[in-house]
């Protein structure tokens, strides 16, 4: 066996071992579930469904995937790579049509990023196509970057301490979002996607253009995992493992009410039992 292909093997193996660990871990998935895949076209999505499909074969219970891909009528997009794709490895697909494009130029001014008007409105219409579709779980492809990255994000530019949960229901109960990815790191991802040679398609809505938020506070945790490795598994790690009582938001721990306890046991110590 060659190199390559032993390094293949055992990117393959770590990446299906941890996303069956984040399905697992947060009860994904269900016997009968019907999953909406989000496929994208990126490195990210394309893993996702790889992965999921594998899961498909070797899970004790029985689930349906679907994918989706959301045509935003970028001009340019290459709208005959997906269905080829999905149409080779014989998985069912809907390609739903939203002029969002249109939308986005419209409202966000030259220069300015796009990026989060775009998911915005991306969100909201694959939220809706689940639910017409009877979608029981709808598949992001959000990686442990993407979560550890949200927060800092939040932390920095929005003043509070939240990120992307590896699953989530929406606001109105319609929707459960999952993220099989949860616990699979970017490089990793990256790395697979080219040795399995998937069609990536580029989001050219935005061409080159960056969140530039984002950018800055991906090259600091870059910069702190090539200083530190392991520094970002255990930054991920602190998110499984919060403590609302050694934090201080009061509507999340009760901190008005706490006393002492009259009846713990004394700490002064009896010098005639020394």
């Amino acid at each position: 066996m060659s190199r390559l292909s032993v390094n293949q093997n055992k990117l393959q193996k770590r990446l299906r071992r941890l996303t069956a660990e984040a399905v697992t871990d947060y009860n994904m998935i269900e016997d009968g579930d019907k999953v909406m895949v989000c496929l994208s076209g990126g490195k990210d999505s394309y893993t996702m469904l790889d992965m999921l499909l594998y899961l498909q074969k070797v899970a004790p219970i029985k689930f349906e995937l679907v994918a989706v891909n959301m045509d935003q009528k970028q001009p340019g997009f290459p709208e005959e790579v997906l269905p080829a794709y999905l149409d080779s490895i014989g998985v069912p697909y809907h390609i739903l049509e939203r002029d969002t494009y249109s939308i986005v130029k419209e409202k966000v001014p030259e220069g300015k990023t796009t990026c989060s008007l775009c998911s915005r409105l991306r969100r909201g219409n694959l939220y809706t196509f689940a639910d017409e579709i009877g979608a029981t779980k709808m598949a992001l492809g959000h990686h442990r970057d993407d979560i550890i990255e949200t927060f800092f994000l939040n932390m920095f530019y929005g003043g509070n301490l939240k990120a992307m949960p590896p699953k989530l229901r929406s606001d109105d109960g319609r929707n459960v979002v999952i993220r099989p990815l949860s616990y699979c790191n970017e490089a990793d991802i990256e790395a697979y996607a080219q040795l399995q040679g998937f069609p990536i398609i580029p989001c050219n809505l935005c061409g080159s253009q960056e969140n530039l938020q984002r950018k800055v506070v991906k090259d600091m945790l870059q910069g702190w995992e090539r200083a530190t490795p392991g520094r970002l598994e255990n930054i991920f790690r602190s998110l499984k493992h919060v403590q609302p009582s050694q934090l201080a938001d009061t509507a999340l721990y009760d901190f008005a009410s706490l006393r002492i306890d009259e009846q713990a046991a004394s700490r002064v110590l009896n010098v005639m039992n020394l």
